[in-house]
């Protein structure tokens, strides 16, 4: 990271911003093109989880090709002023890497979904076997993890 004076280094930080966020965005690389997916999502410290139809661009090319980038926001906030360069951003972020894979387990796929629903709600879904047998889930096991933050 070229500003260390912005990076956040504790994993404890790293993880407040994940679960302050309300998106996860996930980039993937289509051949030569770069795609980028905002996701709602859950996470265990280790891995996010995320839920999509069973078909489209996206699940084609993880299908493809599994590396992925993610990228979480929270906190975010424009600072004006009276010049346009010195405008500035207050932010704080979280981006890494990692390997996504499909999940069948079914056990494994309805705590994903808890952990998916939990990020939004305190209320507790029990998902039944035909809702969870309609939809794909993906995890993305974690290689990769930094933070940074400006204005705080």
């Amino acid at each position: 990271m070229r500003r260390r004076d912005k990076e956040v280094t504790d994993k404890a930080a790293m993880e407040s911003i994940i679960r302050a966020s309300l998106v996860c965005r996930i980039a993937l690389c289509d051949g030569d093109r770069p795609y980028v997916v905002p996701m709602c999502f859950g996470y265990d410290g280790r891995s996010i989880y995320l839920h999509s139809a069973g078909e489209g661009r996206k699940i084609d090319i993880l299908k493809r090709n599994p590396g992925v980038c993610f990228e979480f926001e929270s906190d975010c906030e424009v600072r004006h002023a009276d010049k346009p360069c010195s405008f500035s951003m207050r932010y704080r972020s979280v981006m890494g890497s990692g390997k996504a894979c499909f999940l069948d387990d079914a056990e494994e796929r309805q705590q994903a979904m808890q952990l998916i629903i939990g990020q939004y709600t305190d209320k507790t879904f029990i998902m039944r076997d035909n809702e969870l047998n309609g939809i794909t889930i993906i995890r993305i096991d974690i290689d990769e993890i930094t933070g940074k933050q400006s204005g705080y």
